[in-house]
């Protein structure tokens, strides 16, 4: 039993919560930022002028569908699934928590794959749930026997798998989710809010009787970051489970809305994706020509890059001179590493310059 408090004394949080740092990006006011992996294109007017439109025509003052039966079923057509294998949230981070939520907790393990995406062991704390960090092999894959090991020592309830890997932009073969699957008696959770941009996807090997559950998310190349819409395709019976755990009308009707007038804009969603894996693929061919940096492969809209010397200074250096990229450098496993996202040609320009004088400026 817990002692009595005096009057006014305020109610401590959760001891375990007492470690935590809460999942940040410094948004600084420069004239270039390449930090937060977001599109750097606004959505096409026509898709506004529609998207309003049809929000006008809405009973605001009622709750939303708090199944999103309209957006799901029309999600389902664009991926080729049934709506009963889709779950949509306020972002993929929602799609994650809910999964942990009903999955994870107290007793309960997560596996992930050190380097990756900060919020997996974040949310998986969050919720009680012990998260068991592997490491990834120097060219930032997952060793499948060294996975087989972590499965069979700790027996997690979820392993993640990020695909694209955030930060390394590192794209998983097949083989690796299959021995995970193999391996595991609990849910793969890959992990592909940059999937549009990789050579390979995981999506249409999810089975209705299987363990294996996609997260992705409309933040990237539909251009509705604001707007927070993030999915899961699961077998029906996750789907069930994080239904019961979900908030009640989770998800606002402007962004159920948004979320299936912008599947009638494929074209311009594809083109953008080309665009920027054209200009991915410019910004690492020239970051290899600059003395002292190293780009690592990615299937993403971002570019992980390691400095020779001291990446924190070099940081600094660049939002001095108007750009923000992520400083990764303090992260498990990537020292003296900055990542960029891929901007417009004329933001990776900028960006290009501003690190030529500024590795040179350090160096010096």
């Amino acid at each position: 039993m817990s002692e009595p408090r005096e009057p006014g004394e305020p109610v401590a949080p959760r001891d375990d919560l007492g470690a935590l740092e809460g999942y940040h990006s410094p948004q600084l006011d420069v004239s270039v930022r390449l930090n937060t992996n977001e599109s750097p294109y606004p959505p096409p007017p026509e898709f506004v002028d529609r998207w309003l439109a049809a929000l006008s025509d809405t009973e605001l003052n009622r709750y939303p569908d708090r199944s999103a039966s309209e957006l799901r079923v029309a999600l389902g057509a664009h991926l080729g699934q049934p709506s009963e294998r889709l779950f949509c949230a306020n972002g993929s981070n929602e799609v994650l928590q809910t999964l942990l939520l009903a999955y994870g907790g107290h007793g309960r393990r997560a596996l992930v794959f050190e380097p990756t995406y900060a919020l997996h062991s974040h949310i998986a704390r969050i919720t009680g749930t012990e998260v068991v960090a592997g490491e990834r092999q120097a060219d930032f894959t997952i060793s499948i026997e060294g996975a087989r090991e972590l499965v069979a020592e700790h027996d997690p309830v979820v392993v993640f798998a990020c695909s694209p890997n955030n930060p390394t932009g590192t794209v998983e073969d097949a083989d690796t989710i299959d021995a995970l699957l193999t391996a595991t008696k609990g849910l793969v959770v890959v992990d592909e809010a940059y999937g549009e941009f990789a050579p390979r996807r995981t999506l249409d090997r999810v089975r209705d009787d299987g363990r294996l559950v996609v997260v992705c998310t409309y933040s990237k190349v539909w251009s509705m970051a604001a707007l927070r819409l993030g999915f899961a395709v699961a077998p029906p019976w996750v789907v069930e489970r994080l239904e019961q755990v979900v908030l009640p009308y989770h998800l606002p009707l402007a962004t159920q809305i948004a979320g299936r007038v912008a599947l009638d804009f494929r074209a311009e969603m594809h083109d953008r994706v080309e665009r920027l894996v054209r200009e991915r693929e410019r910004v690492a061919a020239a970051l290899a020509t600059v003395d002292g940096v190293t780009a690592f492969p990615s299937g993403a809209n971002f570019v992980l890059f390691r400095v020779l010397g001291d990446a924190r200074a070099v940081w600094k250096r660049l939002v001095a001179r108007g750009v923000l990229v992520r400083d990764c450098s303090g992260w498990p496993r990537l020292a003296g590493c900055l990542r960029v996202t891929v901007g417009t040609p004329d933001e990776n320009d900028a960006f290009l310059a501003a690190l030529r004088e500024s590795v040179t400026e350090v160096a010096a």
